[in-house]
């Protein structure tokens, strides 16, 4: 129904404990949105629909388990252009055959703490997980450890794998390469990828976790922004007029997306994708570009065990040194605050866990119809 020119919608809310088996309450609410409808739903329920939607698709119960585990955790932090919203397309790869539901990443190659691996065109998620499990043995037992992974698809949240490498209490350095979706500064058509940087560090007080495209916007979050309507905040791209633009939808139907600090963003996409390339003997962003739909990307997972040095408490005193004074500034605005990276993501996570997580009613319907499609 329409009210005062808004689009109503009446939704079920979850309110949760922080554990996942435990529901407390049911409740009703009404959301008002300019032609959109969101509602929330508890994170038990989010897991079991989307294990019954890999599952259904002909996945192991321990591979469906895993992929229902990362789609929604994803999700209560707030990312559902990698979690929810990204399991129709990744089911549609799976029944194109661009994803190999039976296959998973292999050892390839062994230099000491170094190997590489291959990722055999299986699940992104799937082989992502085991290579930073691999990375974070070859830390414990070395030091440091990297695994170069190739032949792999979409690890969907990068943040997984780095708050992965920290719950086992290791420092991480992931990244990836993607199509081509932005333009080389000075350049017009797409040319290098927007390839995700994720650094971590184990706090006990929270993990530091920065997962960063090198996109001004990832285009995952540009779809968000266009599902709700919504500009970006900043200039994220071009449009089809060579012009900066804040639309999602005119920056998403070119995909020219703006590097990070303009031409340094470019040089720094580069290098990943050369290093991505080079330590997994993979495919480079021009050899992915030539595939009709994005598959066979390269990755590296390098950890770092910090108790290698034997000063947690030193280690500890310089973390909360470099947050304190950051965090001691003037704020230009009143309402402003910093944060360190993954702090507001943490946030993010408590509330939904509190009220239940926010997914877009026509993304939710879509993601359930996979079950009996």
């Amino acid at each position: 129904m329409l009210l005062n020119g808004y689009r109503t919608a009446t939704i079920i809310r979850w309110v949760t404990t922080t554990t996942d088996h435990e529901c407390l309450l049911w409740q009703q609410k009404t959301v008002y949105s300019a032609q959109k409808s969101f509602m929330r739903i508890g994170l038990p329920e989010l897991k079991s629909v989307l294990f019954d939607v890999f599952t259904v698709h002909g996945f192991s119960k321990d591979r469906a388990t895993l992929l229902a585990k990362v789609h929604a955790e994803s999700t209560l932090y707030g990312v559902n252009s990698h979690g929810l919203n990204r399991v129709p397309q990744f089911i549609d790869h799976l029944l194109k055959g661009v994803v190999d539901i039976n296959a998973e990443a292999e050892q390839a190659e062994v230099f000491g703490n170094i190997e590489r691996w291959d990722g055999k065109f299986g699940p992104g998620v799937i082989n992502a997980t085991k290579c930073t499990e691999r990375a974070i043995a070859l830390a414990k037992a070395n030091g440091i450890g990297l695994v170069g992974l190739r032949n792999t698809n979409h690890w969907m949240r990068g943040g997984s794998y780095g708050r992965q490498a920290a719950d086992a209490g290791c420092i991480a350095i992931m990244f990836t390469n993607t199509q081509p979706n932005m333009p080389p500064w000075g350049g017009k058509d797409s040319r290098i990828g927007n390839n995700p940087l994720v650094v971590s560090i184990p706090r006990a007080e929270g993990h530091v976790l920065l997962d960063m495209a090198m996109s001004q916007f990832s285009f995952g979050k540009m779809n968000s922004y266009k599902l709700k309507g919504e500009k970006l905040p900043f200039v994220g791209g071009w449009d089809e007029n060579d012009e900066l633009s804040n639309d999602p939808e005119k920056i998403l139907s070119k995909e020219r997306g703006l590097p990070i600090g303009y031409w340094k963003g470019s040089a720094l996409s580069m290098m990943l994708d050369m290093l991505a390339t080079l330590l997994s003997a993979g495919s480079s962003t021009a050899k992915i570009s030539q595939k009709p739909i994005e598959t066979g990307i390269s990755q590296v997972f390098l950890c770092i065990d910090p108790n290698t040095f034997g000063d947690p408490e030193l280690q500890t005193r310089l973390l909360d040194e470099i947050i304190t004074y950051t965090r001691m500034v003037e704020p230009m605005q009143d309402d402003n605050a910093i944060y360190y990276p993954g702090e507001r993501s943490a946030a993010v996570r408590d509330r939904n866990l509190k009220e239940g997580i926010e997914v877009d009613e026509k993304i939710w319907r879509k993601v359930v119809g996979l079950i009996n499609s």
